[in-house]
């Protein structure tokens, strides 16, 4: 183990589990080495169905080089609808080729405009949109460029393998497919990738933490103010200029024009910004699911932070410990993946781990942490004070996320250990994987690389 990069320590995620140095190298030199296909879970009626009782046309989408709520805005926008009536199960990376799902309320396939760097198939129709969480999982082929020390690659994957408590798959897809060398599993902690926070300014969780304390002002500033080192000078004078005045009408005339979230709140807070209401009302001119998104990024913030101290402690992440709470798995997920089931939990005893950790191995429990919430239950023993003691150092507590929607959660589980089969090639040097929904590929390639998140 050894520490991260202060960049990512700033969202919570403090060490690397390797010892051995990195590849170097960078990701996404050009998107198409950063490709990543989404394991469906999620049907669709013929495209010639109702369309009153199906309303919501089903699109399959590869997206080279573009963000997915820029796309989504976009292709709103040529469809002359609103935002709020594009959907889609999961955010992908801007700079990678992606394929994925999106639903789309209310149009004919003739309706559907051509779009550059982006081609789209009618996959059928729907009852309701496609949600956040409507997949399985994603599948990764990413090149690394440049590396100076690509032999350190495979001493990497045996510490991965030892720090997931996984080895070797007892029947790998390689030997399946009548090859003979076996393929390793490797596992790293679970957390929430550098991007989930702002990948050039990681605010978003200082704007969900002042929401969730109900500091309404300070949310915005957080978001609208809050200039950052990486950041284009016209933008951060724009941003120092907010936090020095609260002048809202003249920063709305300095703000560049990219920044048409910040915009928007500026917009409603020169119509009246003199109570607590106000802010809240500029934080809802954003989209809704960045309003959730900020939310979601306190409790990530959290969490991360949860599983930093876990490592700090020695404990482990494959099996647990008395006080830890596990999920079963879920049965209902189709495809690879053995995932929790956030009903299906249990709180393990000193006189159950042994059991509980036959479970882990093979695939149907999980060591969870909490992703915090007004339903959230924490865990006992030495877990438990973990997650109490990071709740106290943020300022939020369950009851705290008693909100106004969007901004409301009743916290869910999330598996603290992901691990997945790796495929490494050489020249150039490429990972081919699979990870469950919400896991991040930057985490796991971060172990490779152990370079500047600006590689990632």
């Amino acid at each position: 183990m050894r520490p991260g990069h202060p960049l990512e320590r700033a969202v919570g995620i403090e060490y690397y589990v390797s010892d051995a140095d990195g590849t170097g190298g960078r990701l996404r030199a050009n998107p198409a080495d950063f490709r990543v296909q989404e394991i469906e879970a999620f049907e669709a009626e013929p495209i010639d169905a109702d369309a009153d009782a199906y309303p919501h046309l089903l699109l399959r989408v590869e997206l080279r080089n573009w963000e997915t709520n820029d796309f989504a805005s976009t292709l709103a926008s040529h469809l002359g609808i609103s935002r709020e009536r594009v959907s889609w199960a999961g955010t992908k990376d801007k700079r990678a080729v992606t394929t994925q799902l999106f639903t789309v309320d209310g149009i004919a396939p003739t309706d559907l405009p051509d779009l550059p760097r982006a081609d789209c198939e009618v996959v059928g129709r729907t009852g309701r949109p496609i949600l956040f969480g409507d997949l399985a999982g994603n599948e990764f082929a990413v090149t690394i460029r440049d590396p100076d020390r690509p032999k350190n690659a495979p001493e990497i994957t045996a510490q991965l393998a030892t720090f997931g408590g996984a080895g070797v798959k007892e029947k790998s897809a390689r030997e399946v497919a009548g090859g003979d060398d076996p393929v390793p599993v490797v596992g790293v902690p679970n957390f929430f990738g550098h991007q989930r926070f702002g990948s050039t300014r990681p605010v978003t969780h200082e704007v969900g933490l002042a929401i969730v304390r109900r500091e309404w002002e300070e949310a915005v500033l957080a978001y609208v103010g809050n200039p950052h080192e990486r950041e284009r000078e016209d933008t951060r004078e724009a941003r120092a200029y907010v936090e020095e005045t609260r002048d809202w009408a003249g920063a709305l005339e300095r703000y560049p024009t990219y920044l048409g979230y910040e915009r928007s709140m500026l917009h409603r807070l020169t119509e009246r910004a003199d109570d607590p209401v106000d802010f809240r009302a500029a934080l809802k001119e954003v989209p809704s699911n960045l309003q959730r998104l900020f939310v979601h990024a306190a409790q990530s913030y959290a969490y991360n932070l949860m599983l930093s101290e876990r490592l700090a402690r020695g404990l482990p992440f494959d099996r647990p410990v008395a006080g830890d709470i596990v999920c079963f798995a879920d049965t209902d997920i189709p495809g690879a993946f053995d995932v929790p089931d956030q009903d299906r939990t249990q709180r393990v005893t000193p006189e159950r781990v042994e059991t509980v950790t036959r479970h882990c191995r093979r695939g149907r429990a999980f060591v969870t942490g909490p992703l915090v919430g007004t339903e959230t239950t924490l865990a006992g023993g030495e877990p438990g004070d973990i997650e109490q003691t990071v709740l106290d150092e943020v300022g939020i507590q369950p009851s705290t996320f008693d909100l106004p929607e969007p901004f409301d959660s009743t916290g869910t589980r999330r598996a603290i250990l992901v691990s997945t089969a790796l495929e490494l090639d050489r020249d150039p040097l490429r990972a081919s994987f699979r990870l469950p929904r919400g896991s991040y590929a930057t985490v796991l390639l971060r172990e490779y690389l152990k370079t500047h998140p600006e590689s990632l």
